[in-house]
């Protein structure tokens, strides 16, 4: 997967348009100002973008049952959903999607606890128990009067609670300040004139994140929006901790460092519109960020990102590859157990028959399965030992222009058969991740693969999936072995998206002189695909 330019260093060299940079003329065309913020008080850093608020100190926090004491403490959440009410997620029932939500809280925290109910379960003893010492409440597609009034009654002692898409009587509600829905602004509506000045600034910027997030509709951010009230008000949470750049240290190093990359790049009209997209973006969208990126790219972006990111960490940022879900590989492929050499020819799967080994029909990742026309090219290097793999896929730019991008990584062993480790430096940024081959079905009519990843310079991290065929069609979904690697994955078939591949014509395909291509296994002859472009 790409690599995004944090939207925090495009902040900071935003400012840097305006000031005078050592042993140059100030900067012509000043550019949109951003807006430094502070935290806390004296002694506390300034961040050069907007975002969501670091975790508030526990001395701020709201005093409700069953507030977490520790970065250690668990975290018991509580969801009511309204019985049998639909989510505009591939029309999934919000129960479903919030059960799922749960179990994806453990993959980021194993002290995360979300238990959910549905509106019906009202009177039952164990919600009256949960409620009184869950550190949050969140409802979701509330309407019931009988329902929204017990609520109310019986939540006046919990510091944060979030609703969506449910009444207005129920009011959200974080570190003990409310916030009145109107329907006049965003979906939170604006704050009622409830608790200190601090408090509601703070909650502000909590709503606008969650809400900017939330209607994004997809299981990532749905689990998003429960981590930022669980940062800012509960206790840190170690995976938002790159959202924030570190203020005036920041600009400081960038300038000491890289005072030719930043001047190179205010003045090229494709880097300095990259910089104003990604300052429009919210810091967590990454399908924002990522649109950006891939619409203006330029070689002065590239180097940019490379000094600033990649040789000086000037946003002093980290993050790690994700081990869970721990994903298990395929062991056995046509009767035959699993070999690298075999694994590897699943990867170079149509090509030579084809153009392309395979082509993306589906991804689970919300930031990158958006692009249309995704091929994979995967094929042995000249080197001994060498494998490549190059994804080659279109982006509709901001100007609705439909662009070629292709990207080249290494990929290597890893020490079980069926899982690797790939790494790939984009737009300046070096990307590293472990790829695993979930399941190939016999007659390479599709394959599931899953990878963790994460650019440690750029602060991010992520998980996902692709499912792929050899002409970018959906396979049959009801298929049992695919249901099945499916759910080795944890992945539900709502959380697919499916790749356009309607018009794909004039891709920029073709291995380099010299590669070899399958070692052992191919795709049968038997089977007879035609070339969909």
């Amino acid at each position: 997967m790409a690599t995004a330019l944090p939207a925090t260093a495009a902040s900071c060299l935003l400012q840097l348009s305006r000031r005078r940079l050592p042993g140059t003329s100030p900067l012509l065309s000043p550019l949109r100002a951003t807006t430094s913020r502070c935290h806390g008080g004296s002694g506390v850093a300034c961040s050069c973008s907007p975002g969501p608020p670091p975790a508030v100190p526990a001395e701020q926090r709201g005093g409700g049952a069953g507030q977490a004491t520790s970065p250690e403490g668990t975290v018991r959440i509580v969801a009511v959903v309204g019985e049998g009410t639909i989510s505009p997620i591939k029309d999934t029932p919000w129960e479903e999607v919030m059960r799922h939500t749960a179990d994806r809280l453990k993959w980021v925290d194993e002290g995360f606890e979300m238990l959910v109910f549905t509106d019906n379960s009202i009177e039952n003893d164990d919600l009256r128990k949960q409620l009184s010492y869950c550190d949050m409440l969140v409802n979701v597609a509330i309407t019931n009067k009988d329902a929204v009034q017990w609520l109310i009654n019986h939540s006046k002692d919990i510091s944060n609670v979030i609703c969506f898409q449910s009444s207005p009587s129920l009011l959200n509600k974080l570190g003990g300040t409310y916030v009145q829905y109107t329907g006049e602004q965003d979906m939170f509506g604006k704050l009622a004139g409830i608790g200190k000045p601090s408090g509601i600034k703070e909650s502000a910027e909590v709503l606008k994140t969650i809400s900017s997030a939330w209607e994004r509709h997809n299981s990532d951010d749905i689990r998003f929006c429960l981590l930022v009230v669980a940062n800012a008000y509960i206790r840190p949470v170690a995976m938002l901790q790159n959202l924030r750049a570190k203020g005036l240290s920041t600009v400081s190093c960038m300038i000491k460092n890289c005072g030719p990359q930043i001047l190179n790049c205010l003045f090229d009209p494709n880097c300095r519109k990259a910089l104003q997209c990604l300052n429009s973006c919210s810091p967590t969208d990454q399908v924002c960020n990522y649109r950006c990126i891939a619409s203006y790219e330029s070689p002065y972006l590239e180097a940019f990102s490379l000094c600033v990111l990649q040789k000086n960490n000037c946003l002093d940022l980290n993050a790690e590859i994700p081990t869970k879900p721990n994903v298990s590989p395929l062991t056995i492929f046509r009767e035959q157990k699993l070999s690298h050499e075999i694994a590897e020819d699943l990867f170079v799967g149509w090509l030579d028959s084809m153009e392309w080994s395979w082509r993306v029909a589906a991804g689970q990742n919300p930031a990158y399965d958006q692009f249309p026309c995704q091929y994979q090219l995967f094929y042995r290097g000249k080197a001994k030992g060498s494998f490549w793999y190059e994804p080659v896929f279109q982006v509709k730019t901001l100007e609705g222009k439909l662009i070629w991008r292709r990207r080249r990584y290494r990929v290597r062993r890893a020490s079980t058969p069926g899982t690797f480790y790939f790494s790939v430096l984009d737009n300046g940024v070096v990307s590293k991740e472990f790829w695993t081959i979930v399941d190939v079905a016999g007659d390479f009519s599709w394959g599931l693969f899953h990878y963790h990843g994460a650019a440690q310079a750029a602060g991010l991290s992520y998980t996902g999936a692709v499912l792929v065929t050899p002409d970018g069609s959906y396979p049959d979904v009801e298929d049992p072995r695919l249901a099945s690697a499916l759910e080795k994955c944890a992945i539900k078939k709502w959380e697919l998206y499916t790749v356009d591949n309607s018009c794909c014509m004039g891709a920029p395909l073709g291995t380099p002189e010299g590669s070899k291509l399958h070692h052992q296994i191919s795709p049968g002859k038997e089977t007879v695909i035609s070339q969909r472009r």
